[in-house]
């Protein structure tokens, strides 16, 4: 049931949890979801809860979208200041640092900052109706919360280029040949495809999981040192001595 982080309907952020993971669906029907700033503040929250205690983060949006992009009305009335802030760019940094992994259900639209935040999860999952892509360049403005460096790590420099330049958006058997994302499944079937990754997850060790996301978050230079000194921390865990034996004794039946 959505708690007390979500609250009403009207709420833009519809929060579930589990104990080992939590579900937040973007919720403003009426504009296909765009991000405005009191979902921005609802993003800032559920992160601190879950910088506090980690869970894996499934995101998804309502009514067959993700998110079509910025609140457009909020957007225009916004000056250079509010751009040196970085509103959204804030908000999708902390979600890309969250210690557990973050999946992003994405169905339908998939827009400017939608997309942006899809480039923060660990994980993308879409449908057969996604649209992705960063139009922003129409409206006279840059995809300045995290798509000119997170999108070329994911599709490379000259598919990014093409995208952010042209203002291209993907359909989903384009979005799955170009990496962004990693399956497609049925709208019905997308939460709980998202489910079944975050279960798989559930099954590896906490630590060892967080670790993992890590490193694969750490810059180049600070590659292999970073994994070694994980890695030494690693080999002293009680949790890796238990599973370590209970994989001899399975192998011994």
């Amino acid at each position: 049931m959505p708690d007390s982080i979500a609250g009403s309907r009207a709420r833009p952020l519809q929060i579930q949890r589990r104990p080992d993971r939590v579900v937040a669906t973007l919720s403003r029907p009426d504009v296909r979801n765009a991000i405005d700033q009191d979902m921005i503040d609802r993003l800032h929250e559920l992160c601190e809860e879950l910088e506090g205690e980690p869970k894996t983060l499934i995101l998804i949006g309502s009514d067959g979208v993700f998110a079509s992009g910025a609140d457009i009305a909020e957007l225009r009335q916004r000056r250079a200041a509010d751009a040196r802030r970085g509103i959204n760019t804030r908000a999708f940094q902390r979600v890309r640092s969250l210690p557990m992994p973050v999946i992003a259900a994405i169905d339908g639209y998939a827009l400017g900052g939608g997309a942006e935040l899809a480039y923060a999860a660990d994980i993308r999952i879409g449908t057969p109706g996604l649209q992705i892509g960063n139009p922003e360049t129409g409206l006279g403005i840059i995809a300045a919360a995290g798509a000119t460096w997170r999108l070329p790590e994911i599709v490379g420099e000259a598919r990014a280029a093409e995208m952010l330049l042209t203002g291209r958006i993907l359909d989903a058997a384009t979005a799955v040949a170009w990496g962004l994302v990693s399956s497609l499944y049925e709208p019905g079937d997308l939460l709980a495809a998202a489910h079944t990754i975050a279960d798989r997850i559930a099954r590896n060790d906490p630590l060892a999981t967080r670790y993992t996301k890590t490193a694969l978050g750490a810059p180049r230079a600070a590659h292999p040192e970073i994994e070694l000194e994980l890695q030494a921390k690693l080999f002293e865990s009680p949790e890796k001595e238990r599973r370590m034996a209970a994989f001899l004794e399975s192998r011994k039946r």
